[in-house]
């Protein structure tokens, strides 16, 4: 959410449309993503404007 400025639904709502790369389980209720992967995301996203 920091990084991309999208509410955390959002976020979930691109994953499920697989436009966003998906979450890296941390335990039973904590997720989180790869930098890399987000910044690549940003990067396309920047790149279609």
């Amino acid at each position: 959410m920091e990084m991309t400025g999208l509410a955390r639904s959002t976020i979930y709502k691109y994953i499920s449309d697989g436009q966003f790369p998906k979450q890296i389980k941390l335990g039973a209720r904590a997720a989180g993503w790869s930098r890399e992967e987000v910044e690549q995301w940003l990067s396309a996203k920047l790149a279609c404007r």
